[in-house]
């Protein structure tokens, strides 16, 4: 696709330029699609303007001193709140009239589409179309009282006189009057009449009718400002922020238009996540329930109020370090500890009635044990006894210089303790100084695990005298620092209680950040030497250090928001496919505007809010604050496909993997929000950081779709070369060569991660499968595998094994299922349930299970779901079906047992060593209708030199301490080598195998189990157990030819022996749509192969999987360009509804990888094929 692809495509211009005017007003539908009567614009008009006419009556009586501005303000609030009651009553008069029946739910996008035959102004049509009304009873009620009340505290809020004496102006006065009732009818109407659709969208669907109360909410925090001011006489402060909040009222439809401001659920989430964080020294959380975060956040705040109260200083310190600690460790193991079961980092719901999880692993930190316990004890015990000892001794101490001081020589241990921790953490990564240069400690060209490894031995050295000093050593001594600190001595002040209650608890919640902060507080004493600094020094060291922590996080997002501000910018112009004809227009628009530029960007750094890039283009825009996950979904939530099973299978390993990085600093900074990508293969592994603390941490891998589309191509090639330009460079590096080429692109190299993961090899079979000299051998080889396994199955037989056809059923579908998104509701009645060609297959085949897959997304159209999401090589060929095409005729009702004899009537085997009976074989393997002619004239092909050598060695796994003897007779035995010659014999005729293999496709059938029609077919089929022993066996021979043709020849019975041992233990053998594939992904089986036929190419192709331990790419994303295009994909899919596969917005860039950015955003915008509930592991 070119750079000039639409934006929007006609149809959804229409549709935008429809609905903006009405966000922009509240609500009414001034332009519409088609012609409507005016008294509907009329209508509309006037219900609009009511507030207004309200407010001015009372406006009026009040300076005609008729009424006083209370009594006023009443009137005009009891007048509003008739008007919404009779709204409210004539909407649900005209639903009834209507006689339509509704589905309650979200308000479709469509039906503002749909054309209205109005009859008169107030038909049940034109009333529903000006007034939809309220789904539920108790928000009627809810939504009118509050319309009274906005109005009449409204009227209040912009009485005439009141702002006269606010501005000292007339003319000020009335153009404030004027405009402030345009806002407030704007709000009014959103919340009686009709709502508008909001630019700032969080949740995709208004289940419980929230967005009507937005826009008052805003305006009642307006108002309670005002009326501060008003109750606390004459407050500077207040005067000053009432002027301005009376100017910014103005403003608010603006705000409201371009999204700014964030709706009440984001709100709320945001501001206890900044209140947490910052006010208390806690972290984001990784999930989004309201109870546990309600839960953290009263817990912080209780703390605080209870320092407070506490008449002691040494009380407050020791109470304050005591929950500082607790706070700060992964209170989930608490809980999981208490329901008395060992807790994993697997996603259990993965493995549900499937694979069991792997056990726990044994290493420090993943369950909540005794050794846990005892550190945690310890470390708490002797935090407790430093601070009291410190500041009982030290803490009273009064001291004129800061240098001389108690605190001074602490001072002087975290300046040095910190340089040594940014040291030893720049050299665990790829990169030092922000990604700019690169690392000459780091390994250089590593071509496997080990090497890496014994090349790494030297920075893991480092990376754990990092670990003693960041985890131990730096929280004691930040402990000492506040603990002598002076301004503990005036406690007993709102501001320091909350300021030391955070300092405490973030230096175990995150301490390498607390050093930080620690660090800059001492160089500000140091530079002041024994100067006062009264405005600073009054806040107290916890305030301080509040201060410094916000203006540090707020720094790096406006670094990180200007880079990314730069990447859009420059790559507009420099990259080809980037550049689009409005490219210049807007680079000399941004150059002009530079100031204002940034200022959005200081002002979405503030506010915590993503830069918004509108349409990806260089046109930014402060989006809503909301919180770091930047979706309202629980984690883990997916688009599954078969493919999934891949992540899934390496998540495991990859968070043991992530969680050593993690604990060395290989991958920098741990700040929640943060983002990481990896690299292996054709597999794209997305982390995100959720939530951080004391030994922990919580992450959600998400992975990416295999099945590569051109966009998702064209980056994974640049992600590659940023990885090689990083990773597989040569070992003397210039000063040029050192330089980081690749520092705009969003993704820096961290760190190369050991994974346990499967290694997918490909191969082209022509040559192998079309060769006749291979073809001739495969039907030999397939005897022998048979006659093995027909063995083997005696031997577990008599071991008590039972015969399994397959491997245990389980839950195939990966992650959260999309029942709540599903299109399957019948509103047309029940549907008929689709046949997919694995259903078919797997019906048509027996011993065949189907592969499930989740439902569908909403809207989406499956016109892939004939296929099962799978390539065409992938794809069985069709079958008969049992349609009777071009086969024989058969009677169905006839007795089948006609056809072969009865398994009664069958001659009774006289064997001639007591150990056969061992191997013997089902009386009905041994009907077969077939003549013994047959039989006899294929006798030869039999291998009777293998089956003896195979029986004597299957025979001593039976017999106990066996004798040469026996296990001679045993070989000898001509009754139980006849009856395996016959059975394996009948199977290759019924395989239709009789003479030489003569074609690929041929092959090709048999292996996929699709067995063309022979006179013993029926019989075969029959046994389901035989039938799968003898399509393992073909599968197995497969096996065996193309290993041959790839190292050659057996040498030996005891080669191939050992080989079909090795096949049976450490391979699945079969195809990729089969269940037993995906289950033996999941139990790691340690290889897999796969025959696949590419329709496309007329090809045939093997395909080989390898668990074994590979080096994983691991790079850090920029955080901020992330939400960036997360809020602009919120606000493109929601608002605009730009759901266009060929959006520019979606299209391929290198730079800021904004396909892949897409891919990994939560459902239902974005389409991850794997994602993991929260991961908790420990970082000690």
């Amino acid at each position: 696709m070119g750079p000039d692809v639409p934006l929007l495509n006609e149809y959804k211009q229409e549709f935008f330029w429809k609905r903006f005017p009405q966000t922009v007003l509240g609500g009414p539908r001034f332009k519409l699609g088609y012609c409507a009567p005016p008294y509907v614009y009329v209508n509309q008009a006037v219900l609009f303007l009511t507030p207004w006419l309200f407010g001015g009556i009372s406006t009026l009586l009040c300076q005609l001193q008729l009424l006083q501005e209370l009594h006023a303000a009443v009137l005009s609030g009891m007048l509003m709140l008739g008007a919404a009651v009779g709204v409210q009553a004539l909407a649900m008069y005209a639903a009834r009239r209507s006689g339509t029946v509704e589905r309650l739910g979200a308000p479709n996008i469509l039906v503002d589409e749909e054309e209205v035959e109005f009859t008169h102004c107030v038909s049940p049509e034109t009333v529903r179309f000006i007034a939809p009304g309220k789904r539920f009873g108790l928000n009627v009620v809810l939504h009118s009282v509050l319309a009274g009340l906005l109005c009449g505290f409204g009227t209040w809020y912009v009485f005439l006189g009141r702002l006269t004496a606010l501005y000292s102006s007339i003319g000020v006065s009335l153009v404030v009057f004027v405009l402030s009732w345009v806002t407030l009818c704007i709000a009014e109407y959103s919340l009686i009449v009709n709502t508008a659709t909001e630019t700032a969208t969080f949740q995709a669907q208004d289940t419980y009718e929230i967005t009507p109360l937005t826009r008052p909410l805003y305006i009642f925090i307006f108002i309670a400002v005002d009326l501060a001011y008003r109750f606390s006489g004459t407050v500077p402060e207040l005067h000053l922020a009432s002027q301005v909040l009376h100017v910014l009222f103005l403003f608010l439809p603006l705000l409201w238009a371009l999204g700014i401001l964030p709706p009440l659920d984001a709100l709320l989430l945001w501001g206890m996540e900044q209140a947490l964080v910052f006010g208390f020294g806690g972290s984001p959380m990784s999930s989004n329930l309201r109870c546990v975060l309600l839960l953290m956040f009263g817990a912080s705040a209780t703390v605080a109020v209870c320092n407070y109260f506490i008449p002691s200083t040494l009380g407050v310190v020791l109470f304050s370090v005591s929950m500082g600690f607790l706070l700060s460790l992964d209170l989930s193991q608490i809980g999981t500890l208490c329901k008395g079961h060992t807790p994993t980092f697997v996603d259990h719901r993965l493995r549900k009635g499937g694979s069991p999880p792997p056990p726990s692993p044994s290493s420090f930190g993943w369950n909540l044990g005794c050794r846990e316990l005892l550190l945690y004890l310890s470390l708490l015990l002797v935090a407790m006894a430093e601070a009291g000892l410190l500041h009982h001794f030290l803490g009273l101490a009064q001291s004129q210089s800061f240098v001389t001081g108690p605190q001074a020589p602490v001072s002087y241990l975290l300046l040095i303790l910190f340089c040594l921790c940014w040291a030893l953490k720049e050299i665990q990564g790829a990169y030092v100084f922000g990604g700019v240069f690169l690392n000459p400690l780091y390994p250089k060209g590593m071509s496997s695990v080990q090497t890496f490894k014994q090349r790494n031995r030297g920075l893991y050295i480092a990376a754990a005298i990092r670990r003693v000093l960041l985890n131990l050593v730096s929280p004691l001594g930040m402990i000492a620092f506040l603990s002598m600190d002076d301004s503990l001595q005036q406690l007993h002040k709102a501001s320091l209680c909350v300021g030391f209650t955070r300092a405490f608890r973030v230096v175990w919640q995150s301490s390498e950040d607390a050093l930080l902060h620690m660090v800059v507080v001492i160089l500000v004493r140091l530079a002041a030497e024994n100067k006062a600094l009264p405005g600073w020094d009054n806040l107290g060291t916890g305030v301080q250090l509040l201060l410094v922590g916000l203006l540090i996080d707020r720094l790096t997002q406006f670094m990180a928001k200007l880079k990314f501000t730069l990447t859009v910018l420059v790559t507009s112009w420099t990259e080809k496919k980037q550049r689009r004809q409005s490219a210049g227009t807007l680079l000399a628009l941004n150059a002009s505007l530079c100031p204002l530029l940034l200022a959005v960007v200081t002002l979405s750094a503030l506010l915590s809010a993503p830069l918004l890039p509108l349409f990806t283009l260089p046109i930014f825009l402060v989006g809503f604050p909301r919180p770091q996950r930047s979706w309202p979904g629980p984690v883990g939530t997916a688009c599954p496909c078969p493919d999934s099973i891949f992540y899934q299978q390496m998540s495991g390993s990859l968070a043991s993997a992530l969680r050593m990085a993690f604990a060395r600093g290989s991958l920098g900074s741990l700040a929640p929000g943060s983002h990481f990508l990896g690299r292996f293969q054709d597999r794209m592994v997305w982390i995100m950081i959720l939530e951080r603390g004391y030994g922990y941490c919580t992450v959600n891998i998400k992975g990416l779709e295999l099945q590569e589309t051109s966009c998702h191509t064209v980056e994974a090639r640049r992600v590659d070369e940023v990885f090689e330009a990083a990773f597989e460079r040569p070992e003397r590096l210039g000063f040029t060569q050192g330089f980081n080429l690749h520092w705009g692109n969003a993704l820096t190299p961290c760190a190369v991660l050991a994974v346990r993961v499967y290694s997918d090899a490909r191969n082209v079979l022509s040559g192998i499968i079309d060769s006749h000299d291979n073809l001739r051998k495969l039907q030999d080889d397939f005897l022998k595998a048979l006659v093995w396994l027909l063995l083997r199955y005696c031997v577990q037989k008599h071991k008590g094994f039972l015969w399994s056809c397959e491997e245990g059923l389980g839950d195939s579908s990966s992650l959260t299922s999309f029942g709540d998104w599903s299109d399957e509701d019948d509103l047309f009645g029940p549907q008929p349930a689709r046949r997919t060609v694995a259903l078919v297959t797997a019906e048509a085949q027996p011993g065949h299970t189907m592969l499930q897959t989740g439902a569908s997304l909403p809207g989406s159209v499956e016109m892939d779901s004939l296929f099962e999401n799978m390539a065409l090589s992938a794809l069985q060929p069709l079958q008969p079906l049992g349609l009777g095409i071009g086969l024989p005729a058969v009677d169905k009702g006839q007795n089948p047992e006609v056809f072969r004899e009865n398994p009664g009537s069958l001659p009774h085997l006289n064997f001639s060593c007591p150990q056969s009976e061992v191997f013997n074989l089902p009386a009905g393997w041994r009907t077969a209708p077939l003549l013994p002619s047959r039989l006899m004239q294929l006798r030869p092909l039999f291998p009777e030199d293998w089956f003896r050598f195979a029986l004597g060695r299957f025979g001593p796994t039976v017999q106990g301490e066996t004798s040469e003897d026996m296990t001679k007779a045993l070989k000898e035995d001509e009754a139980l080598r006849e009856l395996h010659a016959q059975v394996a014999l009948s199977c290759l005729i019924s395989l239709g195998a009789e003479s030489a293999f003569t074609s690929p496709s041929y092959v090709y059938r048999l292996y996929c189990g699709d067995v063309p029609w022979t006179e013993g077919l029926d019989w075969l089929s029959s046994s389901k157990e035989l039938y799968q022993l003898a399509l393992q066996a073909f599968r197995f021979s497969f096996k065996l030819l193309f290993d041959q043709a790839s190292l050659g020849p057996m040498e030996s019975p005891e080669e191939l022996f050992s080989t079909l041992e090795d096949y049976e233990r450490d391979w699945y053998i079969g195809l990729v749509t089969e269940k037993g594939w995906h289950d033996s992904v999941l139990h790691e089986k340690p290889f897999l192969f796969s025959l696949g036929h590419d329709l496309a190419m007329g090809t045939y192709t093997g395909r080989v999987l390898s668990l074994q331990e590979q080096l994983v790419q691991v790079g850090r994303l920029n955080g901020e360009g992330v939400r960036g295009q997360w809020a602009n994909l919120s606000w493109e899919l929601l608002y605009a509804t730009n759901d266009d596969e060929e959006r520019y917005s979606i299209q391929a860039h290198p730079f800021m990888l904004r396909n892949l950015t897409v891919q990994a955003a939560d459902p239902p915008l974005g389409y991850p094929i794997y994602s993991s509930a929260p991961l908790h592991f420990p970082c000690l």
